[in-house]
């Protein structure tokens, strides 16, 4: 196996392969597949922060769902969508690009006419091509939509699963809001059911919102809500991913990058191909884990919390705050408030509760009530890391002259 061939998969979902834990998440979304495929609707909300593994885990049940259920898996991504038309396109252009290769393609161009469009070589690649009034009319009778094609289907596949991942902009629509919920409603009282499970992927902050919009939603949405992994979970993605390329790890290795990823599936891809990457005599040491784990810190770092944190407290008292806080050491994780204030000037003292409410509405920091009262913690250590390197690198760097 070349050097150069990673098994570690940073901002893409997790290969089948690498994919560990989750089994109660998996099974209860399977059961929901199951039931769709005898008429009865299922609509879920997968829900759990950022990095954790949503994704992946639609994408692993969809594989499994198309595999041994029978089901025609659309998994599509909804990244900068707020409209209920582009919502719609996605789908049905995901629907011909899972169906460009099957015995049923026919079924479907039959069902979108003219309005399919070859936009690949070798007749390869569709997608929809339509007027957008045509489009709206399209979103606005999807029910009729999903029953031609399931109908169309149904010497083919036995019902359909939707993934609408990554939801944030359609949140925030009042429509969105009201075509799921109408959607369960014109199924459910239609007296014909349709083979169809629909899960939404998102933070649980979206679908509060969702629900604020619709309230009804609240009892539509089955929640899955999914947690970090544990140690032994992240010790096995290790452990699989460096055999799969016949890497032996050592334990005090392996164990450094349990701690640092912290049960996050996406910053144990970081760092685990950062070791990978660092490591030059094909076994992973303790050395190469912490060379690696720095490096992981500060590509996640400028990845992640340089646009999201730093952008967002442009004020230098806050900065001030933020450098002294990660400063002296890169491994604790708790801290006091009292501690901290005695470090600051008057002017950061002054806004140090502003800073810890924003700190904690990024996700950076948050209550630690094991410590007792105005007690905090980073929320993960590779972040951590992240802000004592940089706050070594502000400190080192020369002063601005005038």
């Amino acid at each position: 196996m070349p050097k150069d061939y990673s098994p570690f998969t940073p901002g893409q979902p997790v290969p089948e392969e690498f994919f560990v834990g989750r089994r109660a998440e998996v099974e209860r979304l399977l059961a929901m597949t199951e039931a769709a495929t005898v008429g009865r609707l299922k609509v879920a909300y997968l829900a759990g922060e950022r990095g954790i593994g949503k994704s992946s885990l639609a994408s692993i049940v969809r594989f499994i769902a198309t595999r041994q259920k029978g089901l025609l898996g659309l998994h599509t991504f909804m990244g900068g969508v707020s409209s209920l038309d582009e919502m719609v396109r996605r789908v049905v252009d995901r629907l011909l690009k899972e169906s460009a290769d099957k015995s049923w393609f026919g079924h479907v161009t039959d069902l979108f006419g003219k309005h399919v469009k070859e936009v690949g070589l070798f007749g390869v690649n569709f997608e929809l091509d339509v007027p957008s009034q045509v489009l709206t009319l399209l979103a606005h009778d999807f029910v009729q939509t999903l029953r031609d094609l399931t109908s169309r289907l149904k010497d083919d596949r036995t019902g359909l699963f939707v993934v609408l991942d990554d939801i944030n902009g359609l949140a925030s629509s009042r429509e969105f809001a009201n075509w799921v919920k109408s959607l369960v409603d014109d199924i459910a009282t239609s007296g014909s059911p349709i083979p169809l499970c629909l899960l939404l992927v998102g933070l649980e902050e979206r679908r509060q919102s969702l629900i604020s919009l619709q309230p009804s939603l609240a009892r539509v949405f089955e929640l899955v809500d999914i947690r970090t992994w544990n140690s032994e979970d992240t010790r096995r993605f290790f452990e699989n991913a460096f055999a799969k390329v016949k890497v032996p790890i050592d334990e005090r290795a392996r164990d450094l990058l349990v701690q640092f990823a912290g049960g996050l599936p996406v910053l144990a891809h970081e760092i685990g191909d950062a070791v990978f990457k660092s490591d030059t005599d094909n076994r992973i040491d303790e050395a190469d884990a912490s060379e690696g784990i720095l490096a992981a810190a500060d590509v996640v770092g400028r990845k992640h919390l340089e646009p999201q944190v730093f952008a967002a407290i442009r004020s230098e008292r806050y900065r001030g705050i933020l450098r002294k806080l990660a400063m002296p050491d890169p491994v604790e994780m708790t801290f006091k408030r009292a501690d901290l204030l005695g470090q600051l000037s008057n002017e950061e003292a002054r806004v140090l509760d502003n800073f810890l409410g924003k700190m904690k509405d990024l996700n950076v920091l948050k209550a630690h009530p094991e410590g007792g009262r105005g007690t905090y913690q980073f929320s993960n250590q590779l972040h951590r890391l992240y802000f004592f390197m940089e706050a070594q690198r502000a400190r080192s760097a020369p002063e601005p002259t005038t």
